[in-house]
């Protein structure tokens, strides 16, 4: 006789094991490509083992050849000393596993609150599967990641307090002390502190008097939270300057106008982000739901810094995905009653098989055997060789080229995370530290502008390390001053003519100009 179907599903995943499964189980099969596609990882590596090994946090760069120093506010130095530990103790297939498990958890939080909040787990498994995959565009192991989860704690507690009458803003003042010192997103939970305590306060203004009086209560409450909250969040290396960063950043034109990240996102794409942003536009026209004040300032927020700049689509898939769901079950509410009851019918049976499926079992071996295989070396994680400049970073470090270098920025993160302290760079992944001037000259020299040359002779630069496909590249091929001594599908190296770099050429530059 088969057993019933309860003793038959508890040893199924339930949906919220599922997603779990799905989201660590796919990227450690993409074999670290998507979380380490970014060679800022490297970089963050670096800076957390000098963190570790002299007790301080820079105040000034370290990596580049750039002098004196500029100031450096490392605003990540918590998350790098994590980063740092964990590439200490398993090498770059610890942070691989480390941030799929950490994407993992974060999201089946995610759907847990979703579920928390409504009783269509039909719905909630499409909220939480929409809010993936948009949330997916920005996956790379990088602080940000710690970030996208405190976000969601953060929202949680103030929803809490909102909308169930819990005491937590009592842990949001601790949850700061640690945010602050992880990543800038910080500022997304002050922000939206200040948006529940409007949205009550907007509510004070315009409810009948019984619920005016507990608006202002709970008006007067975040204020003073939010107060608190920014007090708190001067608790860090940098003291009040780390309140003015994000702002700086954003206002800096030369920066978010040039670099990819910053950019707006590319609805040319096939982008996940653009759906949920129709979903969302859909449900607000067809949805009977009243939203309060503080959803709307959240939808309008949130769906501004989405559109302003990529990076922060995640957060809007976060934040966004709670009132979506509200709006989308009064939606599903209006359905024809016969096809209404066949619809609860499918769902109510869900829910009562999701209760009876195993939670904790399926995440538990697939962490096991992930840390098992890693530990004997089956699974192994490395920066790609056909996207980085793996190979040529070997021969420069074999070769020992002298000088100051002009090098593509992203090949600047890969270098410190592979050759320095022997090498210093350009530029680098910071370029909220290099600033719009250094921007500004590295664009030149890159695109060959007119001013190339000039530039190079500003800096006093003797070699490049570059993109075989530049227009830089290009141009120093043809130029009688300058020789190629390496060159592969990812990266080329110019040296000048001059004595400095004489046994280089003659070893090199003859071998490759005859290939």
């Amino acid at each position: 006789m088969s057993p019933p179907p309860k003793s038959r599903s508890c040893f199924l995943p339930s949906f919220g094991s599922t997603i779990f499964l799905g989201i660590f189980l796919i990227l450690l099969l993409k074999s670290g490509s998507i979380l380490l596609a970014d060679g800022d990882t490297g970089y963050h590596i670096r800076t957390g083992e000098y963190i570790i090994q002299n007790w301080t946090i820079p105040t000034h760069d370290l990596f580049s050849y750039l002098a004196p120093p500029p100031a450096w506010i490392a605003h990540e130095w918590l998350s790098e000393v994590i980063m740092a530990v964990i590439y200490r103790a398993s090498g770059l297939s610890g942070i691989v596993i480390c941030f799929s498990l950490f994407l993992a958890l974060t999201h089946v939080l995610l759907y847990r609150s979703l579920k928390s909040t409504c009783s269509d787990i039909v719905l909630v498994i499409g909220i939480t599967a929409v809010a993936v995959a948009t949330s997916s565009s920005h996956w790379l192991a990088r602080p940000h990641i710690f970030s996208l989860a405190l976000t969601l704690v953060w929202y949680q507690a103030l929803d809490d307090y909102q909308f169930r009458h819990r005491n937590t803003l009592i842990y949001l003042p601790p949850l700061m002390l640690l945010w602050v010192n992880l990543h800038g997103g910080f500022v997304i939970g002050l922000l939206l502190l200040v948006i529940y305590a409007c949205g009550n306060f907007l509510r004070f203004l315009t409810a009948p008097p019984s619920i005016a009086e507990q608006s202002s209560d709970k008006a007067k409450q975040l204020a003073l939270s939010a107060v608190l909250c920014t007090a708190v969040a001067v608790i860090n290396p940098h003291g009040y300057n780390i309140l003015l960063f994000p702002f700086k950043l954003t206002s800096d034109r030369v920066l978010m106008d040039g670099i990819s990240e910053f950019l707006s996102p590319n609805f040319h794409q096939a982008l996940p982000f653009k759906y949920m942003l129709l979903l969302l536009i859909a449900s607000l026209a067809w949805s009977r739901a009243r939203l309060h004040p503080i959803e709307v300032g959240v939808i309008v927020l949130l769906t501004y810094m989405a559109l302003y700049s990529v990076r922060y689509v995640p957060l809007f898939a976060i934040i966004v995905s709670r009132p979506l769901l509200r709006m989308l079950d009064g939606v599903f509410t209006r359905m024809p009653p016969r096809l209404l009851q066949v619809y609860e019918r499918r769902s109510h049976n869900l829910a009562i098989l999701e209760a009876s499926m195993s939670h904790y079992l399926w995440p538990a071996i697939a962490i096991s055997v992930t840390v098992a295989l890693a530990n004997v070396g089956f699974i192994h994680f490395e920066f790609s060789k056909t996207r980085f400049p793996v190979a040529a970073v070997e021969f420069l470090k074999r070769e020992a080229v002298t000088g100051n270098i002009f090098n593509l920025d992203e090949f600047g993160d890969y270098m410190i995370f592979a050759a320095w302290p022997q090498y210093k760079v350009f530029i680098d992944g910071r370029s909220d530290m290099y600033g719009a001037n250094r921007v500004n000259d590295y664009r030149k020299i890159a695109d060959g502008q007119p001013e190339w040359q000039e530039t190079i002779d500003k800096y006093d630069i003797s070699w490049v390390f570059f993109d075989p496909r530049s227009p830089i590249a290009a141009i120093l091929k043809s130029q009688k001053n300058w020789s190629l001594i390496y060159t592969d599908e990812v990266a080329s190296i110019f040296v000048r003519n001059n004595a400095q770099h004489q046994l280089l050429i003659d070893k090199y530059s003859k071998a490759i100009s005859f290939n």
